[in-house]
């Protein structure tokens, strides 16, 4: 499923309520640094030229949109980074940030801005300066140990090391984890971030994060690894539960 706009919604978000997509990505290809088993975007794959969409676009469109949901008395929650793949690759993400914080004030000062990200420009300093400045900055971790983050995540890079993201989400002091929860097999291997050993190396990542908030949640959508199995609401919930019982802010996603 790809986004065939810059801006598109409100949709209902299961997480964050009436949300406003910001797709900073060409509407026809997935961009990112990950080619993740679940990915509602699919593999990334190629169809023809792949246009980024201008700064100037971005918030000519966006405010567009901001005006017709005033003039529709149309409520809005929160201004969602996301789209066809990871939002931080935009070359001007850090002067887009800065132009929707803009516009929210001027039209939705109660809603929030939130990006959804991999962390894996976390250590660029423009990223990281605009991360700071959003209401929800929310990061992704689907597992602290390194083959099965590498299994889900699929990195684009060699240079990959979950310990290191672990340690770049943990200098924020505004983040957010979003963990996703399953099972399956992907390529003839066993894939599953829900056993006791995962857990433990979760929650001990967690401790060095300090995250503001826990997300926990498991699949919705189809995805482009067909062998993947939903995490039960016991096993999310146990999973909340430890997260609770060892001091952390849990949003529990059944």
């Amino acid at each position: 499923m790809l986004f065939p706009e810059p801006v598109f919604g409100p949709i209902h978000s299961r997480r964050l309520g009436a949300s406003l997509g910001i797709n900073l990505l060409p509407a026809n290809a997935k961009v990112c640094s990950f080619e993740c088993v679940y990915c509602e975007c699919g593999f990334a794959t190629s169809h023809g030229e792949a246009r980024i969409p201008a700064r100037d676009e971005i918030a000519r469109k966006l405010e567009s949109k901001l005006r017709d949901l005033i003039d529709k008395k149309a409520p809005l929650d929160v201004i969602t980074f996301a789209g066809n793949g990871e939002p931080t690759l935009h070359p001007h993400f850090a002067e887009i940030i800065d132009d929707t914080l803009a516009l929210r004030d001027r039209y939705f000062p109660d809603a929030k801005v939130t990006v959804l990200s991999n962390a894996t420009r976390a250590h660029k300093p423009d990223v990281r300066a605009a991360l700071l400045k959003i209401d929800n900055n929310v990061l992704k971790l689907d597992s602290a140990v390194q083959t099965t983050a590498e299994w889900i995540n699929q990195p684009n890079s060699p240079d990959f090391d979950i310990a290191k993201i672990i340690d770049e989400i943990a200098l924020f002091d505004n983040a957010i984890v979003q963990t996703l929860f399953f099972s399956g097999n992907y390529n003839g291997h066993c894939i599953d971030n829900t056993t006791e050993a995962e857990i433990t190396a979760w929650i001990e990542a967690l401790k060095t994060i300090r995250p503001r908030e826990v997300m926990v949640y498991s699949l919705d959508r189809a995805t482009p690894a067909h062998n993947l199995q939903k995490a039960s609401p016991e096993t999310l919930t146990h999973i909340a539960e430890r997260a609770r019982k060892a001091g952390f802010t849990v949003q529990l996603t059944l």
